[in-house]
């Protein structure tokens, strides 16, 4: 499921670090990557990074799919579910110089109904009785470097404002769960202005700023990670969201925010999601069942996607 404050909080989660390694050669069009577990080496770093979220095979695309509840957490009573999501990124490493690599990444969220699974349409507003469109998420691009150092642009962390590039040894949070697993923690704590600003989105809008976290969780076979014949290696976790009220839910600035909590794993085909997920992202979302050939930009968060595709609710009359 990321301008000024952003690319600030987004340095520190790859700072905070606990793995240097020995070459290993792949076939096909994979470039020579690190194997041998070390866990202050920023190219073994960048390596494993790339191989987890994606494959060095360029001639391949990777997916990582995820799903779960949005829940909204309101003042004076007990967290409400609101709805489900499922949904999915694909992505592809585009080989950069010094064994740098460029991801190219698609991807969308779909909102379903809790229970049953089906994809919503509409949805009624538990606080207000109100029936609203549901706008899923459909971001495209998402796209940054996997590099040692890495140099954070604006472009590579979403938004499509002027900032000072960043850059910062490439060393990971890793843990050892055990002899056979390792957990990789990266979160982000963001908080930024808002593209829906009260002004224009009086219905969409939080307020003037956006604070948002993202929450990963990621446990990676030991095993996968030192096969030099493996372009890619699976893994598992969770995910988690804080963001303000969903703009489509019309609540404004009702105090209060949402909550992902999902689960998310990596995947050879999308045939992997939901058939109806799946069908419904076939009819609606077709470009998104394959990953970026090329880079284009800006990448943008869902809000600043939503600013730019969407137009402002009509305020109600009281």
């Amino acid at each position: 499921m990321a301008s000024g404050s952003r690319l600030t909080s987004f340095v520190m989660l790859l700072v905070i670090g606990l793995f240097a390694g020995v070459n290993a050669v792949a076939d096909g069009n994979a470039p020579k990557f690190r194997t041998e577990i070390e866990f202050f080496s920023p190219e073994w770093n960048r390596d494993s990074w790339a191989r987890i979220t994606s494959d060095l095979d360029s001639s391949k695309q990777r997916i990582g799919r995820y799903r779960g509840q949005v829940m909204g957490v309101s003042d004076d009573e007990a967290v409400r579910v609101l709805c489900g999501f499922e949904g999915f990124a694909v992505s592809r490493l585009i080989p950069l110089e010094n064994g740098n690599y460029r991801r190219l990444n698609r991807e969308t969220i779909i909102f379903t109904d809790a229970k049953t699974g089906e994809v919503l349409e509409k949805w009624t507003n538990p606080w207000t009785e109100e029936v609203v469109d549901v706008v899923h998420v459909s971001n495209d691009p998402f796209n940054y470097n996997i590099a040692t150092p890495m140099v954070f642009m604006t472009e590579d962390i979403g938004g499509d404002k002027a900032a000072k590039p960043v850059e910062v040894p490439l060393i990971l949070p890793w843990r050892k769960v055990n002899d056979e697993t390792l957990s990789l923690e990266t979160d982000l704590h963001l908080f930024y202005p808002n593209s829906l600003t009260p002004e224009k989105w009086p219905r969409e809008s939080s307020g003037p700023m956006v604070q948002a976290s993202e929450v990963f969780r990621y446990f990676v076979p030991v095993k996968e990670l030192e096969d030099p014949t493996l372009t890619t290696v699976s893994w598992h976790g969770t995910w988690s969201r804080i963001q303000p009220w969903l703009p489509w839910m019309l609540l404004g600035d009702k105090p209060g925010h949402v909550l992902y909590v999902g689960v998310m794993a990596s995947a050879d085909s999308v045939d992997e999601v939901s058939p109806n997920v799946l069908a419904y992202i076939k009819e609606h979302f077709p470009d998104f069942l394959n990953a970026p050939t090329e880079d284009y930009g800006p990448s943008l968060s869902s809000i600043e996607d939503y600013a730019r595709k969407q137009t402002p609710a009509p305020v109600k009359d009281d």
